[in-house]
């Protein structure tokens, strides 16, 4: 007597373009970032080729946060240019893998679960509140960054200081990105650590099917994993991660290299930091003090509030898709 045997796929075809684009995100990130030193390096010898590189013409507005390597010149050496068309590819990569990944989430033919009763607005409440908390600690990252994050670092400028390539009196110092400080004293990734609970309950909040949990959990999967190959990479010094591109000159030391300075900011960070949130307080070497006195509550309650509107936006307009 033959068993028959269930040939329905766990997932039907949208679902697997999902996650085949979800999974091309995550991927095409975590390679660029391993590879990053040697797409830079490639890009660099490119443009240079081209001659490219010391254009006069080239500038970047005054109050652009970039490298100050050449000035606000576009493209002053090979590793300039190479970090800016960088960028762009990295962004370009990430809008195009992600955004069809949404696209395909769109067009998903998942069935939705039914979770209703008081327990589904208990775990809706429950889940409500960490995105938002989530999506306020990320906020408050962007003004407390990390050398491992995306954001550069600001300072405000004093008269005994030189001012040029200021703003309003303001002037980027990404040298401040090595100081253990609020946010990073409870991890050293901020900005994307939060994405971990944010995905899980905006899986949840959208509905719990197979593809809010491909999407979502897949961006929280995606967080961890990419976190963890940066650190990674430092310990291992296999290559530059971060966009600490260029800091000012008040720790540079005489016959020592701007990469080797930077390796050596790192690994001091990285002996103050944690990966794990609070693991640094728990074994001693963070204090919850300083963290209290100097993490920037203000921009995480307004982030807090605008994460509240924002997740019941996004979940409004998936229910109306």
């Amino acid at each position: 007597m033959m068993i028959p045997i269930n040939s329905q796929p766990v997932l039907d075809s949208s679902d697997q373009i999902l996650a085949a684009w979800t999974f091309a995100f995550a991927s095409s990130h975590v390679g660029m970032s391993a590879t990053r030193s040697s797409i830079i390096r490639s890009l660099g010898e490119t443009v240079n080729s081209l001659n490219l590189v010391g254009n006069e013409g080239w500038e970047l507005p005054v109050w652009w946060p970039g490298d100050n390597t050449g000035g606000n010149k576009i493209f002053p050496d090979n590793l300039t240019a190479g970090r800016q068309i960088y960028r762009g590819l990295y962004t370009a990569v990430s809008f195009l893998t992600l955004g069809s990944a949404f696209g395909a989430y769109l067009h998903s033919s998942s069935v939705a679960l039914d979770i209703s009763g008081e327990q589904s607005t208990l775990l809706h409440n429950a889940c409500l509140v960490s995105a938002a908390l989530s999506f306020g600690a990320a906020i408050a990252s962007l003004v407390n960054a990390s050398p491992l994050g995306l954001m550069p670092s600001f300072e405000a400028t004093t008269d005994d200081v030189d001012n040029s390539g200021s703003l309003a009196g303001i002037r980027r110092d990404d040298a401040l990105k090595f100081t253990t400080k609020g946010l990073t004293r409870i991890t050293r990734h901020p900005l994307i650590l939060p994405v971990v609970p944010w995905g899980i309950a905006t899986s949840v909040l959208a509905g719990g099917r197979p593809c809010d949990a491909i999407l979502f959990g897949g961006l929280s999967i995606y967080a961890m994993a990419g976190c963890y190959a940066q650190d990674l990479r430092v310990i291992r010094e296999e290559g530059s991660v971060g966009t600490v591109f260029q800091t000012e000159s008040r720790d540079t030391k005489e016959g020592v290299s701007e990469e080797e300075q930077e390796r050596t900011r790192l690994r001091s960070f990285f002996e103050q930091t944690s990966f794990i949130p609070f693991k640094a307080v728990y074994d001693g070497r963070q204090s919850l003090d300083d963290i209290v006195r100097e993490a920037p509550w203000l921009q995480f309650f307004l982030g807090t509030i605008a994460g509240i509107y924002v997740e019941e936006k996004i979940l409004q307009l998936l229910a109306e898709w």
